[in-house]
């Protein structure tokens, strides 16, 4: 009898290898064998020679939960080879179906890897950034398992290059306005992100230590989105402001 899990890890990297959306996993898998399949997916890109440099965070957002029908966020890994310069072209041939969403991202200046650590002490610097958001799954016809499952629906994402430490910026109280060709697309705050974005972080810090795999000095976090996502195509070029951190700029090619 196959491996349900190797089985859905081995349709999404399919998808994502061929370039063409699958059907959902929540037929081979439960909720409680979505990381499982995310960490098999992990383990396969890694040895592949992927470098892992962080974390993302989902569903932070309660309206988004309450459409999936959960009461909890949820995480995906960050590699290298995600990572786009602020202002630069995002290839749109490496994308199936994107959205964009802003986002306040965190960098790491030491491990988070004690229970209840003060996470604020271990945030270098804040940076304003754009996640593109994919999805494996076609037509976004996702729960909770096949997100968790797809990398928590993870594309690529871009950094902006202003630095903020946290002793002269607030996450929880910063505003976001987000455009797509300069037409305001998007707003929202640092209190949407599941009610702080430290809130967030700290919530990843706990669960990655239950999963013995702590967050380190020098991952970057993104927290999660601070307003709606927005569907993004070639050609269109999107931009956010984050008040306390400036902009961050991205062209889809």
């Amino acid at each position: 009898m196959a491996d349900p899990i190797l089985e859905a890890a081995a349709r999404l990297h399919r998808a994502a290898a061929e370039g063409r959306p699958c059907a959902p996993v929540r037929d081979l898998i439960g909720p409680a064998s979505a990381y499982a399949v995310q960490r098999e997916l992990t383990r396969a890109r890694t040895a592949a020679g992927a470098h892992l440099v962080g974390h993302k965070i989902g569903l932070t957002s309660p309206a988004v939960q309450r459409q999936l029908g959960v009461d909890r966020p949820d995480f995906g890994v960050l590699f290298a080879d995600m990572a786009y310069a602020d202002g630069a072209k995002v290839p749109m041939a490496r994308l199936l179906q994107p959205r964009v969403e802003a986002e306040v991202a965190f960098v790491l200046d030491r491990d988070l890897d004690e229970p209840g650590a003060d996470v604020r002490s271990a945030v270098a610097y804040a940076v304003p950034a754009l996640e593109i958001v994919d999805s494996r799954i076609a037509g976004w016809d996702i729960t909770f398992t096949d997100t968790v499952a797809d990398n928590a629906s993870s594309g690529v994402f871009v950094l902006g290059e202003a630095l903020a430490p946290l002793e002269r910026f607030e996450p929880v109280e910063c505003a976001m306005s987000m455009t797509i060709d300069g037409e305001l697309v998007s707003t929202g705050t640092g209190a949407a992100c599941l009610g702080d974005p430290l809130r967030a972080l700290a919530w990843l810090a706990g669960t990655a230590i239950e999963l013995g795999d702590p967050l380190r000095a020098g991952q970057v976090v993104l927290s999660g989105a601070l307003g709606p996502m927005r569907p993004v195509g070639a050609g269109n070029e999107v931009a956010a402001d984050i008040t306390g951190l400036g902009t961050v700029r991205a062209v889809f090619a």
